[in-house]
């Protein structure tokens, strides 16, 4: 707004006023200002664009009324101020219901008020402005294509899902194994979607103690429980008109199940140890790292709430079967992080890539940004070497059967575990885990096993 012209047109027959008005509001240098003694001739020129209107309410070819409905017909964001030499508090009332920004009576204040609203409004056209840039800014930020890097077609699937997720206000479930960019798609879908302009709340079922989680999704009245002191909104409520992100649903309590349900069938919410039903208009988009048609067969998911929640599934597929993204991936983070940290850009040679290629990731991206971080800055120059990349530091913690794998794919990744612990010494990871040596030569020398 700093270097583009406020422009002002003024409206009125007084040949002197307008004159007057004009010369006030030039004082400072960043108002264009145009002049007009007649309602046809100032809406002729609305093509133009004007910031502001100066409005006479008493004009010779038409009346106050007449001109401001026309003027938001032509321009909606245009702001009018009315000039009227009549204070007429009920029509004053009915000029700025019909979308007046202000009604200023003719006297020696005028100019001086004239000169604060102009003020007003060109503040808030900045502000609208910075809003909408900023608005761009996130939608640019979840573009599908940066937001996810990769060329595998398992990743072109998931764009084509979550393109058709963005257009319409179906539900989404969002399924995939820890640390393959759950929450990413969902703020995707909703900044590149219809709600994008409204709120986007998101609230992780699984690290909110379980007495507490009614309270949190639906809010409460004050005086609901102990501690309960004041009436506090739930995030239902935080998120209406816009989407809410229930990340990790297959841990929500079957108690509480029954009341989501109901929710989401009559699209309203009644806070804990209230009586006053609150009607919402909420998107929803659920995650979970559980397969829940298996949770609803054990009896730990309500079969009518999983298909109430199931609408459009985009699985996200684990790392270790997204090939060569990999290499795609570790180059994008090593880019970003030798960026941010003032550092030259690195490669990979041959050999780290091949170590990062037969690694099965069980942490997959998250855990594949970490291990490339590292790589960064334990690397003594602009090439990353095969042991300037350490997985076992960032496994230690790991559920090793969180993700369903053959026999052979976990043997594969115990004994590769096992050679990097002991420095490639295959005598002794042999007796370690009570295997023939032999075994593991013969999978070194099928390229099964990276070595140094």
């Amino acid at each position: 707004m700093k270097n583009t012209p406020f422009k002002i047109f003024i409206l009125d027959d007084d040949v002197w006023y307008s004159e007057l008005l004009e010369y006030h509001l030039s004082l400072n240098p960043d108002y264009e200002l145009k002049k007009f003694h007649s309602a046809k001739d100032c809406l002729a020129c609305m093509h133009e664009r004007p910031n502001a209107v100066t409005l006479d309410y008493s004009l010779p070819d038409k009346n106050g009324d007449e001109v401001l409905k026309r003027i938001k017909e032509l321009n909606p964001d245009t702001q009018v101020v009315i000039i009227s030499g009549q204070e007429d508090v009920a029509t004053a009332v009915d000029l700025l219901k019909k979308g007046a920004y202000d009604y200023i009576v003719k006297d020696e204040d005028t100019p001086e008020r004239l000169w604060n609203t102009i003020n007003k409004i060109r503040e808030n056209a900045s502000l609208r402005e910075e809003i909408s840039q900023l608005r761009e800014q996130i939608g640019q930020k979840y573009d599908f294509s940066k937001l996810i890097v990769g060329n595998s077609e398992a990743i072109k699937r998931v764009f084509s899902m979550m393109d058709k997720a963005a257009k319409t206000n179906i539900t989404v479930s969002i399924t995939g194994e820890t640390g393959t960019g759950k929450e990413l798609v969902a703020k995707a879908i909703h900044y590149n979607g219809i709600k994008k302009d409204s709120p986007y709340i998101a609230v992780n079922v699984a690290a909110i103690p379980g007495e507490l989680i009614e309270s949190e999704l639906f809010g409460h009245e004050k005086g609901a429980f102990t501690g309960a002191l004041a009436r506090r909104i739930g995030k239902f409520e935080e998120a209406n008109k816009g989407t809410i992100f229930l990340d990790e649903i297959g841990e929500l309590d079957v108690s509480l199940q029954a009341k989501l349900l109901r929710v989401l069938q009559e699209k309203e919410i009644t806070r804990v140890g209230g009586n006053t039903v609150v009607p919402v208009d909420v998107r929803i988009i659920v995650a979970t790292h559980k397969n829940l048609a298996e949770e609803v067969k054990k009896g730990n998911f309500r079969e009518d709430l999983y298909y109430r929640l199931l609408g459009l599934p985009v699985n996200l597929p684990p790392l270790r079967e997204r090939g060569s993204d990999i290499l795609v991936l570790a180059k994008h983070f090593t880019d970003a992080f030798s960026k941010e940290n003032g550092m030259s850009r690195k490669t990979f040679s041959e050999k780290a890539q091949e170590k990062l290629l037969s690694y099965s990731f069980p942490g997959n991206v998250r855990e594949l940004k970490a291990v490339v971080e590292l790589a960064v800055v334990l690397s003594d120059d602009e090439t990353i070497q095969e042991q300037d990349i350490n997985f076992t530091a960032n496994n230690s913690d790991k559920d090793f059967l969180a993700t369903e794998r053959t026999l052979k794919e976990y043997t594969k990744e115990i004994i590769q575990y096992y050679l990097e612990k002991y420095d490639y010494n295959v005598l002794y990871v042999a007796d370690k885990l009570d295997i023939g040596k032999s075994t593991i030569y013969r999978m070194i020398q099928n390229k099964e096993l990276t070595t140094y």
